[in-house]
């Protein structure tokens, strides 16, 4: 569950955390659009370290890292994925040394696409973590109606981005629990650990019920949507601040650009077998 403990905002007084949510959701987009543009793995270390200053400015080091090991399983399968199928379905990227294929280039060059794919993975948990941790549920809320998105779809994002982190907390709870009953989650195969969770996911969906029951209910006692003009105590504007970021997001896509159309990044294998 250390995953969404990454995507739980921290009340942080930072540069960083008095940021606008629309240019820090600016940001995040243009990384991952560069994190899809380049499939190169020292393209994609260098978006890695972009978003660190970002982190270390927030002061929300040890829940970004949290995120990162949360999502450590997933970035493993990604990379065991990658690796299989590039062995069994080889693409037409494998070098080639006087007609015949070398054993230790192909499986480097293997390792290196199959690292590449995963550390992209690992690329937008990255940036998607620092821009939760630093963003309050409310300010993204006002920034989505300040962005004319309607505002059921800002209530319903914003209800999830706060429940997530709840129910995250509500499970590690159930699971404590079951394993003082004597409940073994990490013991026998996998169809047998499969089965030992459902004393988990039962009363964490019957939690989950129940909550939506008195969400609707707190909502329908408060009158909810029965007017279409809303007002707000606060209002988003953008500051010296943003404007700066906005210029370096800017700025950051247009090396990008200039890199992927004209520049060759060179992969790992190339640098070290020739």
């Amino acid at each position: 569950m250390s995953v969404f403990e990454g995507f739980k905002f921290r009340k942080v007084s930072s540069v960083i955390h008095n940021l606008d949510p629309r240019v820090k959701f600016f940001f995040v987009c243009i990384l991952f659009v560069m994190a899809i543009m380049f499939n190169q793995f020292l393209a994609l270390v260098v978006l890695f370290f972009i978003p660190l200053p970002f982190v270390f400015m927030a002061r929300v080091n040890r829940q970004w890292l949290r995120s990162l090991r949360g999502a450590a399983l997933l970035a493993v399968f990604i990379f065991a994925t990658n690796f299989i199928f590039g062995y069994f379905y080889p693409s037409s990227s494998i070098p080639h040394v006087d007609g015949a294929i070398d054993t230790s280039m192909e499986y480097f060059a293997l390792f290196e696409r199959a690292a590449a794919m995963t550390l992209r993975f690992v690329v937008l948990i990255a940036s998607f973590s620092v821009f939760f941790l630093t963003t309050s549920p409310d300010h993204l809320g006002l920034a989505l109606q300040q962005s004319h998105v309607p505002y059921e779809f800002c209530f319903a994002f914003t209800t999830a981005v706060r429940f997530v982190p709840v129910l995250a907390d509500e499970a590690q709870t159930i699971m404590d629990a079951q394993k003082a009953r004597g409940l073994e989650l990490e013991s026998g195969n996998f169809i047998k650990r499969v089965r030992n969770y459902i004393p988990i996911l039962i009363p964490l969906i019957v939690n989950a019920i129940r909550r939506s029951l008195e969400l609707a209910e707190a909502m329908e006692s408060r009158a909810w949507g029965a007017s279409d003009k809303r007002t707000n105590l606060y209002k988003l504007n953008l500051k010296r601040a943003d404007i700066t970021m906005v210029l370096i997001t800017v700025l950051m896509l247009i090396i990008a650009l200039y890199i992927w159309l004209f520049i060759p990044v060179p992969s790992l294998t190339s640098l070290l077998f020739t």
